[in-house]
């Protein structure tokens, strides 16, 4: 029994150029020389990761408050020529909770590997 009447299912997918020569190379550095033996074995056994990180969102809002403080503090100092300890000490605080969060995302990465 050969493997076209073993196999009667046909599954076909369009891809670019460029997406058939990565295809190529990854099967090729994968010691597959069959494409459709590669093709089969990543639909299977390969995995997608789908990353939830609600971390990472949670930072972008810090560094756009962030961003939206410096710029009024520059503002301030701009007009006044003064810069106030309060506003040296908000900063700080979040720059430690910028900190934080990226620990914690790199951490939830390394888990992943």
């Amino acid at each position: 029994m050969n493997d076209n009447t073993r196999r009667g299912l046909m599954i076909k997918f369009r891809a670019t150029p460029e997406e058939y020569a990565l295809i190529q190379r990854k099967a090729e550095l994968a010691g597959i020389t069959s494409l459709s033996a590669y093709l089969r074995k990543m639909a299977i056994d390969g995995y997608v990761i789908k990353l939830e990180l609600p971390e990472l969102r949670e930072m972008i809002s810090l560094l756009r408050r962030s961003s939206n403080n410096l710029n009024q503090i520059a503002r301030r100092v701009n007009s006044t020529g003064r810069v106030y300890t309060e506003d040296m000490a908000d900063i700080m605080n979040q720059q430690r909770e910028l900190w934080q969060c990226a620990k914690a995302i790199l951490k939830k990465l390394a888990s992943i590997a």
